[in-house]
């Protein structure tokens, strides 16, 4: 897994030049965001399961038809794949907040989803609905700091936007 730090030292050196003031302000700004993505990785550990299940809850009043046999939320296998899947997001979210990148939810996450879920048949629609409902669910002060939310929202926003 790379960091901020050797991420910009990669480009730069692929570029052939020394590191920038504007890739140094990158890594700066990383670091400076650190205790608040922290914060959000501790607070979202904290409450994955209840996050998880109330994201997995959503997405199945949004979507009731997945219910229906033959789809995909219609047996308890299914539904069991389907919170997991949810909760697997999130816990990568988690990661990335850690990391301070978004390395773990590229490699893990999207790489591949889509092929996979077209061969398997499974929308993702209601996944996109599962993270939507994660991502406003969120309240400052309530759950974690302004600047906590943000840095969470922003992870949140990027593995809804892959989905979508």
């Amino acid at each position: 897994m790379k960091s901020v730090a050797t991420t910009a030292i990669s480009a730069a050196d692929a570029a052939g030049r020394f590191p920038s003031t504007s890739d140094l302000e990158s890594v700066q700004g990383t670091i400076q965001r650190a205790a608040a993505r922290l914060e959000a990785a501790e607070k979202l550990g904290q409450n994955l399961d209840a996050v998880a299940d109330e994201a997995y809850k959503a997405c199945i009043k949004m979507y009731p038809y997945l219910n229906e046999s033959g789809k995909a939320n219609s047996t308890d296998t299914f539904k069991a794949k389907c919170a997991r899947d949810i909760k697997h997001y999130l816990r990568l979210i988690q990661y990335c907040l850690i990391v301070g990148g978004t390395g773990p939810l590229d490699e893990w996450g999207i790489a591949g989803q889509r092929e996979v879920y077209r061969a398997l048949s499974l929308p993702t629609a209601p996944y996109v609905e599962a993270l939507s409902f994660a991502r406003n669910r969120g309240c400052a002060p309530r759950d974690m700091s302004a600047q906590a939310l943000v840095e969470y929202n922003a992870l949140l926003d990027y593995a809804i936007n892959s989905l979508s």
